[in-house]
């Protein structure tokens, strides 16, 4: 289906479809054919399924779109969990604790 039924479909309008296309929160598209989008079932349930975790969360498209990068960039989530241990809203992982764990489990298997 075109833009503007899967807008109305999902009770939202084609310019807030393509921002959120911009934003990487759809699917990758088919090809259409130059400057058409064809909707099919799998975007509109992408669709439904993030504008009802904004609703949920009360999120908007640009932070759900940061959420997914922070979970597809090791990078990017490397460097947000050591903001959130600086300003103190996330814990510093038990790393002398695995440490230690780690070197007792290389000794044993030196035993063998």
């Amino acid at each position: 289906m075109r833009i503007t039924e899967a807008a109305r479909r999902l009770g939202t309008s084609p310019r807030m479809l393509r921002y959120r296309e911009s934003l990487g929160l759809l699917p990758a598209t088919r090809d259409a054919g130059p400057g058409h989008r064809r909707f099919g079932d799998d975007e509109l349930r992408a669709v439904a399924l993030a504008l009802s975790l904004e609703r949920r969360y009360d999120i908007g498209p640009a932070e759900l779109a940061f959420g997914l990068r922070v979970l597809a960039e090791p990078e990017v989530q490397a460097r947000l969990r050591e903001l959130g241990e600086r300003v103190g809203r996330l814990s510093a992982p038990p790393a002398r604790y695995l440490d230690f764990e780690k070197e007792k489990a290389l000794r044993l298997l030196r035993r063998r």
